[in-house]
C-alpha cells in the first residue's frame, strides 16, 4: 500500500481493540489487479493473512466458488479505481470473496463467536461515546445544524446526543450560578434598589456629586481615595487650551480637603505662626487676609522647622468679622488630599487639640443595616407593588449618600483643646468646589446664577422650610448687604477678564435655585461690555476689589448649609411643575418654595509670575453646600463651559508656571511617595517591552530615568565644591555645627563623604574600564544604598530642601538674566541696592541654605520637546563658541557610553542555562554559597538600567548635571518647548560665576532616551 493508504488504514485501526482486524479483501484485490509500469503481464503476489479464529467470515453460495487463478486471468481490474460501470462492485466483491474463501472454517463455536462480536460492539460503543476533544456535544455538530438554544435546552439536540448532553449538563463546571431573586431588570431599576446600589458602590472610594456625569464622558481613575475624571474620552487637548484662553473651562475640585479652625484670633495666629515663615511671603496675619476680603496661600512646615520638613502648600480664608462674635474667629484651610493627613496631625499638635468632640456636624446619611437590607430584598423579590396601610409609616427610610461615603460614623472629625480653646474640624466633602477658568467666566456666572429675592410678605413665608432666609430678610442690615452684593455681582458682566480684579478677591452671595432658569438648549454666554463701558463702579471694583462687608456669606454657618441641603426640591418634583406650565418652556416660578443657596466666589489670579502672559488662566472658584453639585454643574455647561479633568488641570498649572501637587514638591512626604509610585509604574512599563524595543539608558548615560535623585544631586554638588576648594569642612557642616538639630546631617556626610567625590574624567573618558565585580559586591553587601541613591521609602526626613526665600529668589532671578554689553552700565545704575554676584556672596548663601534646590522655568531657544526627568546640564565653553559661530547650532551630542553590566549579565545567563537541568549535591551547594549569593544580586538586574548605587551624578556625562525637569512639553502659550524643574543652588551659583554676563542663564537639556542636547534659557519667576 502507498503511504496515503497506510495512513488511512492506521486511522481506521486507531480506536479498535487488538482482536479486531480490518478485512483486506479490497486492498488485496487492488494489489493483485495492479500491473507494473514496465508493461509486462505479471501481477503482484498476494500474501495470505491468517485471521483470528473469531474473525468475521462471510459465507458465499457454492455456485460462486471458482479458482482464484481463473478469476484473475478472466477479469483484469480495468477501471477499478476510476469507477467504470460494473467494475467496482464486481471486482471488489470478487477480491473480498477470494481473500476469505480459503479461510472459511468448516464449523464455528457459538460462545467464542459471540464473545468476539461482543468485543467489537463494545469497542464501537466506546468509540462513539468517548469524546476526542474538549468541546461540548452541541459543538461537534455541523454548523448548519447548530442552534443557540442547544447550550441550555437538551431537547434542541438530536435524539442520539441528548443523553450525552444531559450528562455534561450535570457536571459542576457547567452548572449555572444561582441568580439572586432580586436580579430581574424590573427589580434592578426600582428606585429603592438603585439607591442601595448607589450607596454601596461608594463605600470603598469617595464619589463626587458629579461622578455619574463624569463616568459617562471621562476616563476615570482611582487616586487619593477618590474616583476622579482624568481626561475626556474625546480629543480635547487643543479645545481645552482654547477654552482656557478665550472661553471657559470648568473643573470639579470638590476632592480638595477643607480643615476648619475656630477660636480666638490671638491663639490661632500664635499657633499658626510656628508653621510658616514671613521669609516666604505673606502669612496668616496679613491685613487683607485677616479681614476676610482676600484668599491667601502659603507653604506649611512642621513647627519651628523652617526651611526643612515642609508639609505642603495650602490656601486659606478667614471668615469676615461681622461684629456678632468679635472674640471667636473661623479659618478655612484648603489642601490637597495627599497632604491632608500630615497637615491635620501637625495642626492638632500645634493647637494642642487632642480631645475629640462628641457632637457631630453633618456626616453621611446612614443606609440600611445588613439585616434590614436583607428583609427589604425579601419584600421586593416579587417586584409587585402593595398598598401601604393607613397607619404604616416608613420608620427607617433609605437616603442617598451625600458627602464622604467612606467615613465611619464613629470616627472623630472634630478635636478641641482645653488650654487654647481652639477647635479643629475636618470638613472634607462637606462642600462642593468648582473652578471656572477663562475670560467668559463672568458671563457664565451672571447668566447661570440669579441672586435670591428678598421676602416682603413675611407672614406668608413663615411656614416655608427656608426659615433662615425669612429671619435674614427681617434684618435691615442683612438686606442692605445682600443688595450691595447683588450690585457688585451684576458689575462682573462688564469686566472682560477675571484677571482685571485683584487677586484672591472674595464675594459672598445668596442665589436662587439655578435649575429654575435652565435654558432648553445650550448656548454660549457672552459678556455685555458696552452696558458698563463708562461705569465708575467698574473702575473702582478693578482697583479696590470687593468691600469687606460684601465678602460675608451664610455658607460659614453649618446649620444653614444643612437646612439648604435637606430642603432641596427634587428633580422629580421640579419636572412635574414644568409639565404643568401653561406655556411649555416658559419661566418656572416656585415662589417662596424656591431654595435659597449661600455660595462663595473666590477669584483665582492665574499666571502671576514672569513678564509674559500675565493673568492667563485666571477665573473663579465657587463654594456651595453639599447636595447642590449637579444643580449648579448642568447650568454652567448649558451656558458654554467646557469640562476638564486632572490632565487639563496639570496643563493649566504648567502653562502658568506654577508647581503641581504633589509631584512638584519633592521635599514633602507626599512628593516622596509620589516619586516612589511613579518610579514603580514606569519601571513596570519599561520591563514589559523586550530589550530590543526599549532604550538602553546605561548607554545613553542616564543613571536614573524614572526618578530624580534630588538628595544625591545636592550631596554631589557639595562634595564637588569641597574638592575644588580643598576645604576640609563643607558649608553644611559649618552651619550644622552651629545648629545642634542638624548634627545628623554631619554624621551622614561623615559616613559617605569619602565615597561621594568622583572625578568626572574617570567616568567620562574611560567608562568601559569600570570594575563590574566591585559594583556587584557593593550591591550585595552595601546596606546604605537607599541613602546614597536618595531613596527614602520609610518616609524619613530628607537631607535637602527647596529654597523659598523671596528675597534670595529675587537676587537669583536678577543674576540669571543675561545683560548685553551696551546695557551693563544702565543695569548697574538700576541695581545699586542689589547684592553683587561674588564668591563671598555665594559662600554666605550656601552657609544659610546648604543642599538646597531652586524651582526654575525653562524655555527652549530652538526646537525640542522636553519631558519628565529631562536632565538640565551646564554648557561648556566650546558649546558657546559653536553657538556664536552658527546661530542655527542645535547643541552638542553626548557620546554613547559602554554598558559595564552587559558582559556580566550574559555570563550569569549562560551559567543559569548550564545549571538548569543538573542536580547539585549538598556539599557542592554549600561550597558555592558565596557564588550563589553573588548571582542573586545580578538576578534582579534589568538590562538597560543602572544596577547598584549610583556614581557621581554630576560628572557622569560630558556635561555637568545641574538638575532635572519634573514636567515639560510643547507650550501652546509660548509656541515653543517649555519645562519646569529644580536645579541645585550650589550648581546654579557656580554656573553663574563661570558664565559671561551676556550668556548667563543658558543651559542644556537632554531627555533620558536621547543623546542630543538642546539650548534653553533658565528663568526664576517670583
Amino acid at each position: 500500500m502507498s503511504n496515503a493508504r497506510e495512513k488511512k488504514h492506521a486511522k481506521k485501526m486507531r480506536n479498535q481493540p487488538t482482536n479486531v482486524t480490518l478485512s483486506s479483501g479490497f486492498g488485496a484485490a487492488n494489489e493483485r489487479g495492479a500491473k507494473h509500469h514496465n508493461g509486462n503481464e505479471k501481477f503482484f503476489q498476494y500474501q495470505k493473512q491468517e485471521l483470528h479464529s473469531g474473525a468475521p467470515q462471510h459465507q458465499q453460495p457454492k455456485s460462486t466458488h471458482v479458482s482464484s487463478e481463473t478469476r484473475m486471468n478472466e477479469q483484469p481490474f480495468k477501471g477499478q479505481y476510476r469507477g467504470e460501470k460494473g467494475s467496482k462492485g464486481q471486482a471488489g466483491w470478487r477480491g473480498g470473496h477470494q481473500g476469505a474463501a480459503r479461510e472459511i472454517p468448516k464449523y464455528i463455536t457459538a460462545s467464542t463467536f459471540a464473545q468476539a462480536r461482543a468485543a467489537e460492539i463494545n469497542a464501537m460503543l466506546k468509540a462513539v461515546t468517548q469524546k476526542s476533544s474538549n468541546s461540548l456535544v452541541f459543538q461537534t455538530l455541523p454548523r448548519h445544524m447548530r442552534r443557540r438554544a442547544m447550550s441550555h435546552n437538551v431537547k434542541r439536540l438530536p435524539r442520539r446526543l441528548r443523553e450525552i448532553a444531559q450528562k455534561e449538563a450535570e457536571k459542576t463546571e457547567h452548572q449555572k450560578k444561582e441568580h439572586s431573586k432580586n436580579k430581574c431588570r424590573k427589580a434592578r431599576r426600582c428606585h429603592l434598589n438603585l439607591l442601595l446600589e448607589f450607596n454601596r458602590r461608594q463605600k470603598k472610594n469617595v464619589w463626587l456629586e458629579t461622578h455619574i456625569w463624569h463616568a459617562k464622558r471621562f476616563h476615570m481613575v482611582k487616586k487619593w481615595g477618590y474616583c476622579l475624571g482624568e481626561s475626556p474620552t474625546v480629543k480635547s487637548y487643543r479645545a481645552s487650551y482654547r477654552a482656557m484662553t478665550r472661553h471657559c473651562l470648568l473643573q470639579d475640585l470638590s476632592y480638595y480637603c477643607c480643615l476648619e479652625l475656630s477660636g480666638t484670633e490671638e491663639e490661632l495666629l500664635k499657633a499658626l505662626s510656628r508653621m510658616c515663615s514671613i521669609d516666604t511671603g505673606l502669612t496668616f496675619a496679613a491685613v487683607h487676609f485677616l479681614s476676610g476680603k482676600r484668599q491667601g496661600s502659603l507653604v506649611l512646615y512642621r513647627a519651628d522647622r523652617y526651611p526643612e520638613e515642609m508639609l505642603g502648600p495650602i490656601t486659606f480664608i478667614w471668615k469676615p468679622d461681622d461684629g456678632s462674635s468679635p472674640v471667636n474667629r473661623k479659618l478655612w484651610l484648603w489642601t490637597h488630599p495627599t497632604l491632608k493627613q500630615d497637615i491635620l496631625t501637625e495642626l492638632k499638635i500645634v493647637c494642642q487639640c487632642m480631645q475629640p468632640l462628641e457632637a457631630a456636624a453633618s456626616i453621611p446619611e446612614v443606609v440600611l443595616l445588613p439585616h434590614e437590607e436583607k428583609s427589604h430584598i425579601e419584600h421586593t423579590e416579587n417586584c409587585k407593588k402593595r398598598k401601604r396601610d393607613d397607619g404604616e409609616k416608613d420608620s427607617n427610610p433609605v437616603k442617598k449618600i451625600v458627602g464622604d461615603g467612606t467615613r465611619s460614623p464613629f470616627q472623630p472629625y472634630s478635636w478641641t483643646s482645653s488650654t487654647t480653646g481652639i477647635v479643629v474640624s475636618d470638613l472634607t466633602m462637606e462642600m462642593n468646589r468648582y473652578r471656572l477658568i477663562g475670560p467668559l467666566s463672568h458671563a457664565i456666572l451672571t447668566e447661570a446664577l440669579k441672586t435670591a429675592s428678598v421676602y416682603t410678605e413675611i407672614e406668608d413665608a413663615e411656614a416655608e422650610p427656608h426659615n433662615w432666609w425669612v429671619e435674614t430678610c427681617k434684618n435691615p442690615d442683612s438686606v442692605s448687604v445682600h443688595h450691595r452684593q447683588e450690585a457688585i455681582f451684576e458689575l462682573l458682566g462688564g469686566i472682560a477678564s477675571p484677571a482685571e480684579i485683584p487677586a484672591g478677591t472674595i464675594l459672598g452671595l445668596t442665589v436662587g435655585d439655578p435649575r429654575v432658569n435652565l435654558p432648553q438648549k445650550k448656548f454660549k454666554a457672552l459678556p455685555k461690555l458696552e452696558k458698563f463701558q463708562d461705569n465708575e463702579k467698574v473702575r473702582q471694583l478693578r482697583l479696590e476689589g470687593v468691600p469687606v462687608e460684601c465678602a460675608h456669606s451664610f455658607i460659614w454657618n453649618q446649620d444653614i448649609c444643612k437646612n439648604v441641603t435637606e430642603n432641596k426640591i427634587s428633580e422629580k418634583e421640579l419636572n412635574q411643575k414644568r409639565s404643568e406650565l401653561m406655556v411649555p418652556g416658559s419661566q418656572l416660578d416656585l415662589g417662596h418654595r424656591e431654595s435659597k443657596v449661600p455660595i462663595l466666589l473666590i477669584q483665582q489670579p492665574g499666571k502671576v509670575t514672569g513678564e509674559d502672559q500675565l493673568g492667563w488662566g485666571s477665573g473663579w472658584d465657587i463654594l456651595l453646600p453639599k447636595g447642590w453639585g449637579m444643580a449648579f454643574w448642568i447650568p454652567f455647561i448649558y451656558r458654554g463651559a467646557r469640562v476638564g479633568g486632572l490632565k487639563e488641570g496639570l496643563i493649566h498649572s504648567r502653562y502658568k508656571g506654577a508647581p503641581n501637587i504633589p509631584e512638584d514638591f519633592p521635599d514633602c512626604p507626599a512628593g516622596v511617595l509620589f516619586a516612589i509610585e511613579q518610579e514603580n509604574n514606569l519601571l513596570e512599563k519599561y520591563k514589559r517591552h523586550p530589550p530590543a524595543k526599549r532604550p538602553n539608558y546605561v548607554k545613553h548615560g542616564t543613571l536614573s530615568p524614572f526618578r530624580c535623585p534630588w538628595e544625591q544631586l545636592a550631596r554631589d554638588w557639595e562634595s564637588r565644591i569641597i574638592t575644588q576648594t580643598g576645604s576640609p569642612e563643607s558649608p553644611s557642616c559649618a552651619s550644622a555645627n552651629s545648629n545642634p538639630e542638624r548634627e545628623e546631617l554631619c554624621v551622614v556626610e561623615g559616613e559617605h563623604g569619602s565615597k561621594m567625590p568622583c572625578e568626572p574624567e574617570t567616568l567620562k573618558d574611560k567608562p568601559e574600564e569600570m570594575d563590574t565585580d566591585s559594583i556587584v559586591d557593593t550591591v550585595a553587601t552595601d546596606t546604605t544604598d537607599e541613602v546614597v541613591c536618595g531613596i527614602n521609602d520609610s518616609g524619613a526626613k530628607s537631607t535637602f530642601c527647596v529654597l523659598r526665600s523671596r528675597k534670595l529668589l529675587k537676587c537669583l532671578a536678577a543674576w540669571c538674566q543675561p545683560v548685553a554689553r551696551r546695557n551693563q552700565a544702565a543695569l548697574r545704575a538700576s541695581r545699586i541696592q542689589q547684592q553683587e554676584l561674588t564668591r563671598a556672596t555665594c559662600r554666605s548663601i550656601l552657609c544659610d541654605y546648604p543642599r538646597s534646590l531652586v524651582w526654575v522655568s525653562l524655555s527652549l531657544l530652538k526646537k525640542g520637546n522636553p519631558e519628565s526627568h529631562t536632565m538640565i546640564c551646564i554648557p561648556s565653553k566650546e558649546d558657546f563658541l559653536h553657538l556664536n559661530e552658527n546661530r542655527f547650532y542645535s547643541g552638542p551630542q553626548e557620546s554613547r557610553h559602554s554598558d559595564p553590566f552587559k558582559a556580566k549579565a550574559w555570563e550569569q545567563k549562560e551559567k543559569k542555562k548550564a545549571e538548569k537541568g543538573q542536580k547539585q549535591e549538598v556539599d557542592v551547594a554549600q561550597s558555592l554559597a558565596g557564588e550563589q549569593s553573588h548571582a542573586v544580586a545580578w538576578a534582579e538586574m534589568t538590562p538597560g538600567l543602572w544596577t547598584g548605587p549610583l556614581p557621581d551624578v554630576t560628572g557622569h556625562c560630558s556635561r555637568t548635571l545641574l538638575g532635572f525637569v519634573t514636567q515639560g512639553d510643547f507650550s501652546l502659550v509660548a509656541g515653543c518647548g517649555e519645562a519646569l524643574g529644580f536645579v541645585s543652588l550650589t550648581g546654579l551659583l557656580e554656573m553663574l560665576l563661570d558664565q559671561s554676563a551676556d550668556k548667563r542663564g543658558l543651559v542644556l537639556l537632554r531627555t533620558p532616551a536621547s543623546l542630543q542636547y538642546r539650548f534653553a534659557r533658565i528663568i526664576i519667576n517670583i
